[in-house]
């Protein structure tokens, strides 16, 4: 499948159009959509009105950017003017803030069209729940299988083709794992860097919104999009955005990465081809011209713990009147995830974010000798839908390293870097230091110029392709 950027240039070499590329995004995601579950509600009018006006845009010769003209869509607990936003579930009322987020204008403005809603865990935590009315998002590599969570149909919906970008929230991972799952690219900004207003909240310390995408470039050209200060978000950053694609060279000599596979906090969870797969994709950013040194990360289980407190004790103050009044309306695990926030005293609170600024200062010395922080997304590959998650103890989340960047604050990308011996794509990690986003984006970017992780194509979308060609 192809990049945005590739698109960007077919459409301006006038080798395909707007309509074209939404046409086919819409055939796309009525052929597979009903098989993974990627969409909540689909736009399909509208988007094939906003085509046509980037068409006559670009004949015209008003260039709005790489976006312009470009199938999008969002996760649905984020606002779009179109529809009302559910955040999967039948507690939260759709007409909240019933107008564009900040960061679906900004992509409006920059051209790109927005085909639809995508599916989300409940409020961005959980699990799926088939007793609920609302699509059960699945894996495009193994449909048994979860597409992660929770920005679950963004990562779906990249990887089948259904869309060429969409936004996703990360709060503990959930732009990241759905990314790595999924085989995608998906990147976790620092948080402040991207302003969250018309997104419904699950931590207010912890929650980032970012983009997803088939290749690190691409999320380069999201970013310098929806990036910025705005003054509508009180924790949105008032510090410079960056020139996210212009350094996207394939070099990285110069530029120092520390690695660690974090073996020894997946255990025997670990899926046998993982620790290959990772030394692997260390060795590539070293032919890229990087040196690789070894680290730890400091306090990295207190960094796991106190992403968990923070994140329940936050989504408890936000959601406790609702789940007095309205308990069977939530999801199961989402009510049972969030009322655990109940266990935590203020002091609990008080003392993780303490331990969180520790930590971050730690990490802040490590940074005085790498440049970028290497590790696994994840140590294994999707899990199966009839298996549920244990966020708190279970063996498949102690496999993901994801946490740990939340916590710190730090921007962190998941790409492509093989497979599991059952043929589930696995992710590779690259975390910088707070507001270097180009220097993520670049050792992401060169990554993916020595592989072709990124372009492979899962089953499903696959066999269409086929069915198309023949």
């Amino acid at each position: 499948m192809s990049s945005i950027g590739e698109i960007a240039a077919r459409l301006r070499a006038g080798e395909t159009s707007a309509t074209e590329l939404t046409e086919l995004a819409i055939e796309r995601s009525g052929a597979l959509d009903p098989q993974v579950g990627g969409f909540v509600r689909r736009f399909d009018d509208q988007a094939r009105a906003a085509a046509a006006r980037a068409d006559t845009e670009l004949r015209t010769g008003h260039d709005r950017g790489p976006l312009h003209g470009i199938p999008f869509g969002i996760k649905d607990i984020i606002t779009t003017a179109e529809a009302g936003t559910t955040a999967q579930s039948l507690v939260h009322d759709p007409m909240w803030n019933h107008e564009d987020s900040v960061v679906v204008a900004r992509l409006r403005a920059a051209g790109a069209v927005i085909t639809g809603k995508l599916t989300t865990m409940e409020f961005a935590i959980g699990s799926p729940d088939a007793s609920k009315p609302f699509p059960i998002p699945r894996n495009p590599w193994d449909l048994s299988r979860w597409a992660g969570g929770s920005s679950s149909g963004s990562g779906n919906a990249v990887a089948t083709g259904m869309v060429f970008g969409a936004l996703g929230t990360d709060t503990a991972g959930s732009i990241r794992i759905p990314g790595a799952f999924c085989g995608i690219s998906g990147l976790m900004p620092t948080f402040g860097r991207v302003p969250k207003s018309g997104c419904v909240p699950l931590g207010y310390t912890l929650d980032h919104i970012g983009p997803m995408a088939r290749s690190a470039s691409d999320c380069a050209s999201v970013l310098e999009v929806i990036a910025g200060h705005h003054p509508s978000d009180a924790t949105a950053a008032d510090i410079p955005v960056g020139d996210y694609t212009g350094g996207l060279d394939g070099d990285l000599r110069g530029v120092r990465i520390g690695a660690t596979s974090l073996a020894d906090h997946a255990g025997s969870a670990a899926d046998p081809a993982a620790e290959k797969v990772f030394a692997d994709a260390v060795d590539a950013l070293a032919a890229s011209g990087a040196v690789v040194v070894p680290v730890e990360l400091p306090l990295y289980d207190e960094m796991r713990a106190a992403n968990m407190v923070i994140m329940l004790s936050e989504a408890l103050a936000y959601h406790l009147p609702d789940l007095r009044a309205r308990w069977s309306d939530y999801f199961a695990e989402t009510r049972s995830l969030v009322a655990a926030g109940l266990a935590f005293t203020g002091a609990d609170y008080v003392q993780a974010q303490r331990v969180r600024t520790v930590a971050q200062e730690q990490v802040r010395e490590i940074y005085r000798d790498v440049d970028l922080i290497a590790t696994p997304t994840a140590s294994t590959g999707a899990t199966p839908l009839d298996r549920p998650v244990d966020v708190v103890d279970g063996d498949d989340f102690r496999t993901i390293f994801t946490q740990y960047w939340d916590c710190i604050g730090n921007p962190a990308i998941s790409v492509p870097m093989g497979f599991t011996t059952d043929g589930l794509p696995l992710g590779l990690q690259l975390a910088g230091r707070p507001f270097d986003e180009i220097a993520v984006l670049r050792a992401a970017d060169a990554f993916q110029r020595l592989t072709q992780w990124h372009r492979c194509v899962p089953p499903v979308a696959a066999l269409l392709d086929d069915e198309r060609a023949a």
